[in-house]
């Protein structure tokens, strides 16, 4: 297959990506403009804690904001806090497990809580419980004057037909596996602290964020590079560019109530697999293979909520896609860090 020019300019280093994945939208710096008080993010050692750390920050600095943005993870990886200290984000390690340590944390009127564990949930099934449910209760119960925004995630939703747009929020929840029951285990902790103590809250249900060193789009790239066959029995999923996913839960600070606003954030596109395989071996001069056939139902969300609230994503996915086989293409680093899309069982 002939390599397709590729029309987007492409983003060629890590220090590029980041800088870009971190840029506030003009709705993000005006959010800051109004809301008043330091922001904690809890779990931001994750894969898009940095990410929305260093959003606010710089929104906050454009908006002429002194508020301290505070970030707080165990830092296994040292580097990761000494780069956050570097774009200005204050950090405090903590174990969210320690309820000391927790109750220790510093006063903050707005808290994104990103924390949680999903990969290694099959053979560690009581870690997971106890970091999805027992520190959602502990952070809720030490921030229950506070406004907080809670990522969670469409893996709460059933399998539903691939043509009906996916779940809504209005879906009753029915969650495969235990990493996916224990998720909804803590969007329950935190409904119950809501009513109990009237806090304002964000039920922030993503499904899935994608950049260029992991998400989907990189999984398939990846694969269809390598000449390698790509799963199909999963076959549509939906995505959104980290960015968009990141400013948009920052704009649910100004959304938080009691009882919590439940809402949906992805891309409005129902995305194939086979196409995206085929689209990257376009860009890439591949051949896609595959293997399996497509099931009729897939784990799919619909956004149009979010969409009405803030509009679409700012970054298209084909945009993504081509990025991601310029990326993949010049071997540039990635997190090695498998997003397992095509798990139809909830076992991770």
């Amino acid at each position: 297959m002939a390599q397709q020019q590729i029309s987007q300019p492409p983003i060629t280093s890590v220090e590029e990506l980041e800088e870009r994945l971190s840029r506030p939208t003009p709705e993000v710096v005006q959010l800051f403009q109004q809301l008043q008080g330091d922001l904690l993010v809890l779990g931001v050692g994750g894969k898009m804690g940095p990410t929305l750390a260093r959003m606010a920050r710089r929104a906050m600095d454009e908006a002429g904001n002194t508020a301290k943005v505070i970030g707080v993870a165990r830092f296994s990886q040292p580097e990761v806090r000494e780069r956050l200290e570097q774009a200005g984000v204050q950090t405090v390690a903590c174990d969210l497990l320690d309820a000391d340590a927790v109750n220790d944390l510093p006063d903050a009127p707005n808290v994104v809580f990103m924390a949680g564990m999903k990969f290694g949930t099959t053979g560690a099934e009581p870690l997971t419980w106890a970091m999805n449910t027992i520190a959602p209760a502990y952070v809720a119960n030490r921030f229950r004057r506070s406004r907080l925004v809670v990522f969670s995630t469409g893996n709460v939703y059933p399998l539903v037909p691939v043509a009906s747009g996916g779940a809504t929020e209005e879906t009753p929840p029915a969650p495969i596996g235990e990493y996916a029951q224990s998720a909804l285990g803590r969007e329950r902790v935190f409904e119950y602290f809501s009513a109990r103590y009237a806090t304002p809250m964000v039920i922030y249900r993503l499904n899935y964020a994608v950049e260029l060193r992991y998400g989907i789009i990189l999984d398939v790239a990846q694969k269809v590079w390598a000449g390698e066959p790509v799963p199909l029995a999963m076959g549509c999923v939906n995505v959104i560019w980290q960015g968009d996913a990141c400013a948009w839960a920052l704009r649910c600070l100004h959304l938080a109530q009691s009882p919590p606003l439940v809402l949906n954030a992805t891309g409005p596109e129902t995305l194939s697999i086979r196409y995206l395989a085929y689209r990257l071996g376009e860009l890439m001069g591949k051949e896609p293979r595959f293997e399996g056939v497509e099931a009729e139902t897939a784990l799919l969300s619909n956004a149009g909520r979010a969409h009405r609230l803030f509009g679409y994503p700012t970054v298209a996915v084909d945009t993504v896609i081509q990025w991601v086989a310029y990326w993949v293409m010049q071997g540039l680093p990635t997190l090695s860090k498998p997003t397992h899309y095509e798990v139809r069982d909830g076992r991770f």
